[in-house]
Formats: C-alpha cells, sequence, structure tokens
C-alpha cells in the first residue's frame, strides 16, 4: 500500500503544480496586454466636500454628501505604498477590460482556448455582508432597516430600481444588469456614547471603541453609526489594508429610514459600495476631462444635486444624472452602466482585489 502511496501523492504534486503554473500563466497574459494610463490619477481636489458647492436651496445642503474622496486623499498622504497598489489595480482592470474588448472585435465565437487570456469575471457574484452597528438610541438601527437595506442593494445591482423606466433613450442601451447578489451574513451590535465617530475609521477599530471588521477577504463590512460633519457615508476602495475595509453608513441613511428624507432609501449603500467596488464618481471629481474611467458614461465637470431636469448639459453632453455614483436624491438614481459593471467585475477576476469572493 506504501508503495501505491508515494507514486499517487507524487503525481498529485505534480498536477497541483501544473495547475498554479496555467493559473499563474493566464494571469501574466493578462498583464501583457498593453494599456495607456497616462490619465490615471488618485489624488483629487476636495471642493465638492464643501457645503458651499451645493446648490442654493438644496435640502440637507449639508447632509448631501459622500466622504470617500476626501478619506482616499487622507489615506494616500498617510501610506505610500497605497497609490502604487490603486494603480496595479487599474491597469489590471484595465488589461482585463482590453482583452475582453478584443474578443468581442471578431464578431464570431473563438474556437476553444485550453489556456484562454483571463477578461472580467462573467458568472454571477453573491457578496455575504457583515452589518456592524454602533448602537445610538437617538438614531436605532432596526431589523427592519437593515433587511430592506439588502433589499435595496440587490434590486440596484441586479437593475430592479422600480425607477429604471425612467432612464432617457439615449442611455437605455447602457442600462447594466450587475448580476451581484449581496446576502446578509451576520449583525454585530455594540453600545456607543459617541455623538460622532468622523471619517478617521474608528468605528471599524474595538480598540477605538468600534467593532472589527469580519475577514474583509471573504465578508463585506458595513459600519452604520453617526459620521457628522454632513457626510451620509464613506467607502474604501480596493487596495487600502484589511483591517479598514468596507462600508461606512449614516444610521438615518441606512436602509428606507424615515429619519434620512430625501435619503432615506437605502441609496447611500449602493453609491459607496459601488466605490468599494472601484467605481469612481461619475464626474470623475475634476473638470472636463478628468474621467471617470467608464468608456459609456458622459463627461461631466460637477456633481448633480436634488432631481435634475433631463437633459442637464455639462462638458457639452448629457449628463447621465439618475447613475447611482452621483449626488442626486435616493429615488433618482436608478442605473449602472455596462462600462461601470465591467470595472467591478475585473475585481473578481483572476488576480482581481477581490478575487476572494468568487472562489
Amino acid at each position: 500500500m506504501k508503495k501505491l502511496f508515494f507514486p499517487l501523492l507524487v503525481l498529485g504534486l505534480f498536477l497541483a503544480s501544473c495547475q498554479k503554473e496555467s493559473n499563474d500563466l493566464k494571469v501574466q497574459q493578462a498583464n501583457d496586454i498593453a494599456v495607456d494610463m497616462s490619465d490615471f490619477y488618485v489624488y483629487t481636489a476636495e471642493t465638492a466636500d464643501s457645503p458651499t458647492d451645493v446648490k442654493a436651496g438644496h435640502e440637507h445642503s449639508a447632509t448631501c454628501r459622500c466622504g470617500s474622496m476626501k478619506v482616499l486623499n487622507k489615506k494616500l498622504k498617510e501610506n505610500p505604498g497605497l497609490e502604487q497598489r490603486m494603480f496595479d489595480i487599474e491597469k489590471h482592470t484595465r488589461q482585463l477590460i482590453a482583452a475582453k474588448a478584443d474578443k468581442a472585435v471578431t464578431g464570431k465565437k473563438p474556437a476553444p482556448d485550453p489556456d484562454p487570456v483571463p477578461t472580467i469575471y462573467e458568472g454571477a457574484i453573491t457578496i455575504p455582508v457583515i452589518v456592524n452597528i454602533l448602537e445610538d438610541p437617538a438614531h436605532p438601527i432596526t431589523q427592519a432597516h437593515i433587511d430592506s437595506q439588502i433589499d435595496i442593494l440587490n434590486e440596484d445591482y441586479n437593475d430592479l430600481n422600480p425607477n429604471t423606466g425612467g432612464v432617457p433613450s439615449e442611455f437605455n442601451n447602457a442600462v447594466a444588469d450587475c448580476n451581484i447578489t449581496f446576502v446578509l451574513a451576520g449583525v454585530n451590535r455594540k453600545t456607543s456614547t459617541k455623538t460622532t465617530w468622523g471619517t478617521d475609521d474608528s468605528m471599524k477599530l474595538s480598540s477605538q471603541g468600534g467593532i472589527d471588521a469580519t475577514d474583509p477577504t471573504s465578508f463585506l463590512n458595513l459600519w452604520v453609526c453617526e459620521i457628522g460633519g454632513g457626510i451620509l457615508g464613506y467607502a474604501q476602495f480596493p487596495g487600502g489594508a484589511l483591517a479598514t475595509d468596507g462600508v461606512v453608513i449614516g444610521s438615518d441613511f441606512f436602509g428606507e429610514n424615515e429619519r434620512g428624507g430625501v435619503y432615506g432609501h437605502g441609496r447611500t449603500a449602493t453609491h459607496e459600495v459601488g466605490h468599494w467596488l472601484n467605481l469612481r464618481h461619475i464626474w470623475g471629481d475634476g473638470r472636463c476631462r478628468q474621467d471617470d474611467f467608464v468608456t459609456d458614461t458622459p463627461s461631466s465637470d460637477q456633481p448633480n444635486y436634488q432631481c435634475p431636469p433631463y437633459p442637464t448639459v455639462h462638458c457639452r453632453t448629457n449628463d447621465m444624472t439618475m447613475n447611482y455614483m452621483d449626488y442626486v436624491y435616493d429615488n433618482c438614481m436608478y442605473m449602472f452602466t455596462n462600462g461601470q459593471n465591467d470595472r467591478m467585475r475585473a475585481l473578481f477576476a483572476e488576480g482581481g482585489a477581490r478575487e476572494g469572493f468568487v472562489q
């Protein structure tokens, strides 16, 4: 028996080694695809985070803002290696999207390839969610809030938002069904006497009174607390530290929540999870030539607020104001684009920053 076992063991190790070499080769093939990175940027101006930039008459003028870019700027200054990691993730994303485009150019079904070059992840994606709640008696979070938030995420990432019928005809062909499902995997609650937590990630660390993340390689961690400073929520982009990976949402803006008013319909989470999945703001956080790195979203040089009329024109094109990555009221955002979907799905491909969710 021992004589038979040893050759089988050697054969098993050899096959495992071959499989690893094949996977490494596929990733290297994707990495060999040439892409233009000259427009890549990480630092952004923080002017859009100033209440003075919110249009006059806007309700909740001090609370219509996403803190993700401001937090990113701070993390980039504190962590010299973050910019390179984000560059590498962006390059990998562009290479996978380029590989997908190359396959589509021929217009015919290619012959089976035993070692195909990886492209974006094509299958259904399921993301287990851990909700970490810093309990505040003045801003209670019930199970109904939690369940509604999961339902809203599933609507928005599966093209089931009932308002999507309002997408203008020029954008109809761009509407994406991202085929991403969110499943509640656990709820952690902790009583807190803090009235505001800010954006320094202290809510993510038990050593600072918060709740530690649950395995960020396999779970999306959502923290719910009073952020303060007019911030509805913020997210960590791919490439950051695992200990702080996830999304923070203000208590009043989590799920279907009367206290949130026009921002009380759960779309803060949709927007911030978009950042967690590597989407930028649709206007690129800059002027007309600063892009969100998505080919099927129009150029713009500023966010939109309230429920703007169509067409709203900036940079000589009609803004896609109903995109989840803009700043409009919750009920006035109701689409992702196919290009945004490609960016998100690249993270789950071989070598992607969130590959562990589909392994």
